[in-house]
């Protein structure tokens, strides 16, 4: 009997099938990457969509809604040649097909108020042109995802998407109807296709590489300074780190001139479709040419940057600008922990181990690029200008995660602050939602218009919040002077507006925007005078979310502004 039994046993053991080994973490992300990078962009798509019903348009939504409409009604594009079609086309298509038309109004900012407005479904449509700009999120993650993992691996290509998906000024402008994220995502897609260009400048590749940079000229006109610096920044740190010899070079261009030749003529059918191959007069030559609106608009552009836009900085106003403003701007409008994973990932990839890596220079190629050109600009008005720096210093961040993570098997403290650093980013992005537009890090400290407005903070978009808070406490009567072109009365709540005087408070409530109060702007563009609101100074009765200050004065006469 005791035989028998230890046979069975034994019989048991043999055929039992031996456990297995427990993978490690990277080994997991590495089986599962499918399934994490659509885990990633779906939560973020979630929080982006959760957005939508919290906050009204913004300044400039509805400008680009009534261009993007006139494109599909008139088959025109004549209302702003400062910015091309592309992402206006993708934001009109819902609201057109939902039977939105042109209404000639006299500009773009009334046209789309009517546009947004005259049907009744306010909501509706402003979240059909939102969603239209959902895509291009979705395209920057994918090209950064697909780029990060060609050379790094997979985990570090993870770690950046789940870095650059949670970034408030990127999810703040993704769910927003702008162009900026249609910027990031296809500036991103002809940088990375054009690489794969290079490696081999195949047929396909190079119709790939032509349409990508086609579609990104038609996204912002950004692009022609941007691009060029990226690919400069990325080919000098290339003649540094490989020191080809000349012969190589020309062998090259030699074998690349009809594939590029290619790629440029796929480049302009896809931006003359984008302008609905329009031909006629560019209105500085008098020559008649295909596209001629891409051709006045960047001329626009030009006296645009020449001429400077209204600004405000660390409390200052200023029309041209400052070099310093997008540095400054960036230290605060991102993260901490990623700033800190960011300077890890520089240290690692400036390494003489790594020099000569492309993966590593690249993307700081691309991103720094970028970033240092922006000093440039004498157009001063929010983070988002430069909104395509985030995808290159993803991957940089991710190699500084990358770095801690080989660090802490023989040092467990690294383990510990790679822990806090990620935990960290994802706290400070899930604690903002839905804020997304006025994040500002700890440096900025509680009073972050000090040092920013604008789309940094206060692009309009609380006027929800506070047509909620003048019902609750029984408001008939408000002046205040309006950051966007809306019917506030009639759809948002607010009781019968008077404008608001820029020296001496009205009788009862008084509320005030920060970008009016502090920089001086007005509606579309219009000045203040010079010297400071009578806000200035004088304690507000409360704070209406995180752009809106309200104040109530009994007497005017009495009100005491503090020195």
């Amino acid at each position: 009997m005791y035989s028998k039994t230890l046979g069975k046993k034994h019989r048991n053991q043999e055929n039992a099938r031996p456990p297995k080994p427990r993978l490690s973490p990277a080994a997991w992300i590495r089986q599962h990457a499918t399934l994490v990078f659509v885990g990633l962009l779906a939560l973020a798509s979630l929080r982006i969509v959760a957005t939508y019903s919290v906050f009204n348009h913004t300044v400039d939504e509805p400008a680009h809604l009534a261009c993007g409409i006139q494109w599909y009604d008139q088959g025109l594009y004549t209302y702003e040649p400062h910015h091309p079609p592309l992402a206006r086309i993708a934001m009109a298509l819902g609201p057109f097909l939902m039977g939105r038309r042109t209404t000639n109004q006299p500009d773009m900012y009334k046209e789309g108020a009517v546009i947004l407005y005259g049907d009744g479904h306010y909501e509706r449509n402003l979240t059909l042109a939102r969603l239209a700009i959902l895509p291009f999120f979705w395209i920057a993650c994918f090209v950064l995802y697909a780029g990060a993992r060609a050379g790094l691996g997979e985990p570090v290509a993870l770690i950046a998407v789940f870095l650059y998906s949670f970034l408030p000024p990127v999810l703040a402008h993704a769910g927003l109807a702008t162009n900026d994220m249609a910027l990031s995502a296809m500036l991103a897609a002809s940088f990375v296709t054009g690489l794969m260009w290079l490696d081999r400048p195949s047929t396909r590749r190079s119709v790939l590489f032509g349409a990508c940079t086609g579609l990104a000229v038609i996204a912002k006109f950004s692009i022609f300074v941007f691009l060029p610096t990226a690919a400069a920044a990325a080919l000098l740190c290339y003649l540094v780190a490989a020191r080809p010899a000349g012969r190589t070079l020309l062998d090259f261009v030699r074998r690349g001139a009809l594939p590029l030749a290619l790629a440029v003529a796929v480049a302009l059918v896809v931006i003359w479709a984008g302008y609905r191959f329009s031909v006629g007069k560019v209105d500085f030559t008098g020559m008649t040419l295909p596209f001629p609106q891409l051709f006045n608009g960047i001329k626009a552009v030009i006296a645009h940057n020449a001429e400077g836009h209204p600004a405000y900085l660390l409390g200052e106003r200023n029309r041209v600008g400052w070099w310093y403003y997008y540095p400054v701007v960036f230290a605060v409008k991102t993260p901490l922990p990623f700033l800190a994973l960011l300077f890890i990932g520089l240290a690692v990839s400036l390494h003489k181990s790594n020099r000569a890596r492309a993966a590593y220079w690249l993307p700081l190629a691309f991103s720094l690029g970028i970033f240092f050109v922006s000093f440039a600009s004498h157009i001063n008005i929010g983070v988002r200008h430069i909104l395509p720096v985030y995808l290159g210093f993803s991957i940089t961040a991710a190699i500084g995660a990358a770095w801690l993570w080989e660090q802490s098997s023989s040092a467990r403290w690294a383990l510990w602050i790679l822990g806090a650093l990620l935990s960290g980013h994802a706290a400070n992005s899930l604690i903002s939602h839905p804020d997304y537009i006025p994040y500002t890090n700890l440096l900025a400290g509680n009073y972050p218009e000090k040092i920013l407005v604008d789309s940094d903070l206060d692009w309009g978009q609380d006027m929800n919040r506070l047509g909620k808070r003048l019902r609750e406490l029984g408001v008939r009567q408000v002046a205040f002077n309006p950051l966007i072109t809306g019917y506030l009365e009639e759809y948002h709540g607010f009781p019968a507006i008077t404008l608001m005087q820029p020296t001496r408070p009205s009788p009862g409530w008084n509320a005030a925007s920060l970008t009016v109060m502090l920089a001086g702007r007005l509606g579309l563009g219009d000045q203040f005078p010079k010297a400071k609101l009578w806000t200035t100074g004088v304690p507000p009765t409360e704070r209406v979310g995180k752009t809106t200050y309200l104040w109530y004065i009994a007497n005017p006469d009495d009100f005491r502004r503090k020195p």
